[in-house]
């Protein structure tokens, strides 16, 4: 943590204004080792929103209460998420090449748009996942899943993060898209490094959208039965940014959100005995174990970003119009006032907050779902005894501002 806060004594409840030094910064060591440590820390000493201080500097308030979370994510009037009414960008104290652009930054998306801009424009990803998924999306997962399992299968022994997880979901998303095999390990490293921020966030964000430029214009003139030409011929009618801006919109985000959360649940599957072997005799489904991990390790740990349309109050905060909010999902999903006792199970409760909520709710969850599920059963089918090579509490993870990743899954099998 960092220096003490700076408090404001006319704000309610002594809650500071979000702007000034002292104040916890979300990103470098502190929160790469202990993320949540961070967020206990800030509700302990300011409840429900917090300040907080985001890459290069720039204030934010964080949204750690899970109702105030809810609030703000299904209340687009109030909270929204065109990042051109962002006063800090406004008024120039956010540099055009900050990292935090690549994630805050307005672009021709859904996700930068709410009313009937961003109905429109979900209408056709939406579509376009459901097609996806209807497609046998089961059958690509099933079969790069066996292909990455084969350059290990001989060894006894892979990092199932590493060798598997990281991956995976792009093999398929390449699939999909219409994309060449070949590009996926660099697309998987570079939409990891776009969203972890840093020097190189800007570097990578343009290598991914030269790739998908060139794939959509490819696609034109040689549509197939892919997602990419299910953009182009969408009644929407989008036009070329709209289809590379959404093109990166959900590479990003769903190999992101995907590989992090298939790697948690193979963590959670395989450091619980009862869970694998509920799994292998089939008295657990995978989806048990999915909702599980929501609860407590969701692929995105903050939200990128909403704001305030106007001065308005939030957890007795004196919010600005213009102030920047993230959204605290793994501090919401922990929130004591509604879940004071984090050991009960939470199973058949999908009122978790790792899908986002209101308006802009994920819609690639099933597309999601359905790649971990096939994933994990291919896997176990593959590798009987399969089983963890390290203790446990030596597996390790690392977070950036938006995620919490898991470093590595070291495991054996016999040959």
């Amino acid at each position: 943590m960092n220096a003490q806060p700076l408090n404001d004594p006319d704000a309610p409840g002594g809650c500071p204004v979000a702007h000034g030094e002292g104040f916890t910064r979300l990103y470098g060591p502190g929160v790469a080792s202990d993320p949540h440590g961070v967020y206990a820390q800030l509700r302990k000493e300011y409840g429900a929103v917090a300040p907080v201080l985001l890459d290069g500097d720039v204030p934010a308030w964080l949204v750690l209460g899970y109702r105030e979370n809810r609030r703000v994510l299904d209340n687009p009037l109030q909270f929204a998420r065109d990042s051109r009414i962002w006063r800090d960008w406004n008024e120039g104290r956010v540099d055009a090449t900050s990292p935090l652009i690549q994630v805050l930054g307005w672009r021709p998306d859904a996700v930068s748009q709410d009313g009937e801009p961003h109905r429109r424009l979900r209408a056709a990803v939406t579509d376009n996942l459901q097609a996806m998924t209807g497609r046998g999306i089961r059958r690509h997962v099933a079969h790069y899943a066996n292909k990455l399992i084969d350059a290990f299968a001989d060894e006894g022994r892979a990092d199932l993060v590493a060798d598997f997880a990281e991956y995976l979901s792009m093999l398929v998303l390449c699939r999909v898209f219409g994309l060449a095999e070949k590009e996926s390990r660099n697309l998987a490293e570079s939409c990891k490094l776009v969203l972890n921020g840093g020097a190189e966030a800007l570097e990578h964000n343009e290598r991914v959208m030269t790739i998908l430029g060139d794939l959509a214009a490819r696609k034109r003139e040689e549509p197939a039965s892919d997602f990419t030409t299910g953009l182009i011929d969408h009644h929407a009618g989008l036009d070329q940014d709209e289809i590379v801006s959404h093109l990166r919109l959900v590479l990003i985000t769903a190999h992101n959100m995907t590989s992090n959360l298939l790697a948690r649940v193979l963590q959670l599957v395989l450091t619980d005995e009862s869970r694998l072997s509920g799994l292998v005799s089939g008295q657990l489904s995978v989806s048990a174990v999915v909702e599980e991990v929501m609860w407590n390790f969701p692929p995105l740990v903050v939200l990128p970003g909403r704001f305030a349309t106007a001065d308005l109050e939030l957890g007795g905060c004196q919010i600005k119009e213009g102030d920047l909010l993230v959204l605290g999902l793994a501090a919401g999903n922990a929130d004591p006032e509604i879940r004071p006792d984090a050991g009960v199970s939470v199973q058949g409760n999908q009122s978790h907050l790792a899908f986002s909520a209101g308006p802009h709710e994920c819609p690639g969850q099933n597309t999601g779902n359905s790649i971990i599920e096939g994933a994990v059963d291919v896997l176990l089918h593959r590798l009987p005894g399969l089983r963890l090579a390290v203790p446990p509490e030596e597996l390790a993870s690392t977070a950036s501002t938006w995620e919490s990743r898991l470093d590595s899954l070291p495991v054996e099998f016999p040959v």
